[in-house]
């Protein structure tokens, strides 16, 4: 940490070692040991109008503080968990966005809807006195599924949302693709399901809170993606508060994927009754009660269909989609499905027309926002897919019809029909490297050994993309003091390794030392501007930012050691941590020079946040055809990410990322009972996640073109193999089973879905 830093160097996390040495600050084992204890008392229906609720008993068992209802929300005034993103129809409506209190009056909507939040001494005497809680609850029936959602006379959501339709959205150009398909030597057609997926963190969600009352000031601590936008919708839009009177913090996260970037209902129900009670109060999620409230994703039906010319030119795409949005409307969840699909739906290829279509509905099922990838696994599991289809449809290899419509370097900046630009890629040198990383010529061999072993073997192929996205309200603010420079950013780490990239880009930029730098983070009392962290594009963001701040300390300094050496500024010239007077000896150091009157250096995120970070993988199954196994044997990943900090962080998120995927493809599905709305993969006894055993060794190779869209020539690259993954993995299984006359299998691809396609049953 002491040597000189640059770009690219593949430094270890130096975060690591307070982690792993049980110095980690996570939000349940920081919390005071005095605060009262919440538990969330949920609704045990999918769909129910509440009758009543009697707290009398409960309220006088032993230990009880005080027990709330969505009654006293209301009279408190207290408003509508919001989106922030939004989708519109045709005509150009806005998305339906019917009202989502913390806990709702009147009607719960999902097993798991908060009915009441009972404040205790301990968490038995909540336990208790839950009990006791009589609600009267009229069951009504539900709808779990989009198919039954847009039923004619199917059971409403939201009374106000006729037939339970959010938004009817589209995008594309309808005639071109439509003319397009017209004129089509060929058309290969596909429907999935992409299976509803859960994100299983090792920390769950927990929040903490105290009570200043000399400032009337409520802090809550909790697990979140980024501080500042709960914090601005909580005070702004749900509870009507000033800022100065609500502090939010977050330090150290357990993993966050997407779900622990939302509003929820549990902190902002902390932050409320902590001001009401004037006690701290403190909640962890069970793992069980996680997979009811956190946010769900990917819950697709889709139909695709790809047209190609007499020479296997692809002419256009056209999709028609359906979209489970769960029963309400979650922080960015318009856009997750669908402009999700749209950014990536035209691959690697060149794809002249492209048409989508979606019907976005109300269920009786957990609200449904961005997981790792955010619309993006299930998109190109169908493209790819159909890519497959088409090429032995029409005599190609999957390979050779890849290379005839592969994107060239030259074509870019690419304008997609879909309506996105992709920024830089070289996709012919990125398909040929994954190729040969993979010893795709060889395959021939292993293939006949699997089979002389009575085993199936399949390769596939994934030519995938990401479109980073996020929210760039971005102030860095890097103070420099006599020993150290302490970096504020709007970004937030929830396992990346943002303390050692952002510091590695400052320490490049100064030329000081690592140790001598510290990244701060959460806290919207000394960093009221972020957007927090999503979309893969944290480095995009506060990296770019930092680099422009530390010029910024540069320019200051220079001023400032023109004064101490008594010459002009123009003469000054900053190298290896130092100011020095050109053509001379005489020079002061960074911290020497903040010694006498520390300054800053800050700048706002003056670039754009979108990047196409691009990547070929290649995998090889074995399937067992006796038990409907699938063996995961090699898997190799390609990725361009424009300009590589930190290569080991880099392949440290490629591993992620592609295991992430392998759960999507193989294991993962969250299961209601579609008559009774029940979630029956509730516990990790029922809900799998991939194991050691699960994933072979990863190859992982990088090639980099660097990005436009920003002057570090940065791409994002946390969600690029989760969006390949799933269709590598699929287009490898149905390569081994290509022979046996199976055409498709959805996600998750079990042994048992394996075993009956095989046996046609």
């Amino acid at each position: 940490m002491n040597a000189p830093v640059a770009l690219g160097q593949p430094l270890m996390r130096r975060e690591d070692r307070r982690l792993l040495t049980g110095r980690g600050r996570y939000a349940d084992n920081t919390a005071p040991a005095g605060a009262l204890a919440v538990l969330f008392v949920r609704s045990p229906h999918a769909h129910a109008r509440l009758a009543g609720i009697d707290k009398a008993s409960a309220l006088a068992s032993p230990g009880i503080a005080a027990i709330y209802t969505a009654d006293d929300l209301v009279a408190d005034k207290v408003g509508h968990l919001p989106a922030i993103s939004e989708i519109k129809d045709a005509a150009g409506n806005r998305h339906r966005e019917p009202e989502h209190l913390p806990m709702p009056p009147g009607k719960v909507r999902h097993v798991g809807d908060i009915v009441a939040m009972i404040t205790a001494e301990t968490l038995d005497q909540a336990r208790d006195a839950a009990e006791l809680l009589e609600i009267d609850y009229e069951t009504l029936p539900a709808v779990v599924t989009a198919a039954q959602a847009l039923a004619p006379d199917a059971p409403l959501v939201h009374d106000d949302v006729a037939g339970n339709l959010m938004c009817r959205w589209g995008k594309g150009d309808a005639a071109a693709t439509d003319a397009a398909f017209a004129r089509a030597a060929h058309v290969s057609t596909l429907s999935i399901r992409s299976p509803r997926q859960i994100v299983h963190y090792m920390e769950t969600r927990a929040a903490w809170s105290a009570y200043d009352d000399a400032d009337d000031l409520v802090t809550v601590t909790f697990s979140s993606q980024g501080v500042q936008i709960p914090h601005r919708l909580m005070c702004e839009r749900v509870l009507n508060v000033p800022k100065d009177k609500l502090r939010l913090v977050t330090e150290d996260v357990g993993g966050g994927f997407g779900p622990k970037y939302p509003i929820y209902a549990e902190s902002t129900l902390i932050a409320w009754a902590t001001r009401k009670l004037k006690r701290g109060l403190r909640w962890t999620c069970e793992r069980a009660e996680l997979t009811q409230s956190d946010s769900h994703a990917r819950d697709l039906v889709a139909s695709g269909e790809l047209a190609l010319d007499a020479q296997g030119k692809f002419l256009a795409v056209r999709v028609k989609a359906e979209a489970n949005y769960g029963a309400y409307v979650s922080m960015f969840a318009p856009t997750i499905p669908t402009t999700g699909l749209a950014k990536v739906i035209s691959g690697l290829y060149r794809i002249p027309a492209i048409r989508i279509d979606f019907d976005c509905v109300f269920t009786n099922t957990v609200p449904v926002d961005a997981i790792r990838g955010a619309g993006k696994p299930e998109a190109l599991f169908l493209l790819e897919r159909l890519v497959d289809l088409a090429a032995h449809e029409t005599g190609h290899t999957p390979a050779e019809l890849r290379r005839l419509n592969l994107l060239k370097a030259d074509e870019m900046p690419y304008a997609a029909a879909s309506g996105y630009t992709y920024d830089a890629a070289d996709c012919v040198q990125l398909f040929e490297t994954a190729l040969k990383a993979a010893d795709e010529p060889r395959f021939t061999a292993r293939r006949a050994a699997s089979e002389a072993a009575g085993k199936r073997r399949g390769l596939g192929l994934a030519c995938h993309l990401h479109g980073t996205g996020g929210i760039a309200d971005e102030h860095v603010v890097v103070q420099v003091g006599p020993d150290r420079l302490v970096a504020s950013v709007g970004t937030q780490s929830q396992g990346q390794g943002h303390e050692t990239v952002f510091a590695q880009i400052l320490a490049a930029s100064l030329g000081v030392p690592m140790d001598r730098i510290e990244v701060r983070q959460g806290d919207t009392r000394s960093i009221p501007h972020g957007g927090g962290t999503g979309g893969s594009s944290s480095t995009i963001i506060s990296g770019t930012t930092l680099k422009r701040a530390a010029d910024v300390v540069i320019q200051r300094g220079r001023d400032l050691a023109a004064e101490r050496l008594e010459t002009a500024p123009a003469d000054i010239a900053y190298r290896d941590g130092s100011f020095e007077v050109v053509g001379t000896d005489r020079r002061i150091g960074l911290f020497e020079l903040a010694a006498a009157k520390p300054f800053t250096g800050d700048a706002l995120f003056g670039d754009k946040i979108e990047s196409f970070p691009t990547g070929v993988m290649v995998c090889e199954v074995e399937v067992d055809p006796e038990t409907g196994v699938v063996r995961v044997d090699r898997l190799t990943e390609v990725a361009d990410c424009g300009t590589v900090v930190n290569p080991r962080l880099l392949v440290g998120q490629v591993h992620g990322g592609i295991v992430h995927g392998l759960g999507n493809a193989l294991l993962e599905e969250a299961v209601y009972d579609e008559e009774s709305g029940q979630l029956l993969s509730g516990t990790l006894m029922d809900y799998a996640l991939p194991r050691a055993d699960d994933t072979p060794s990863l190859q992982v190779e990088t090639i980099a073109t660097a990005s436009s869209n920003n002057f570090m020539g940065l791409k994002g690259v946390g969600e690029l193999p989760t969006n390949g993954a799933p269709a590598a993995i699929a287009n490898a299984v149905l390569d081994a089973l290509r022979a046996l006359g199976v055409r498709h299998i959805d996600m998750p691809i079990t042994a048992h879905k394996v075993w009956r396609a095989i046996n046609g049953r």
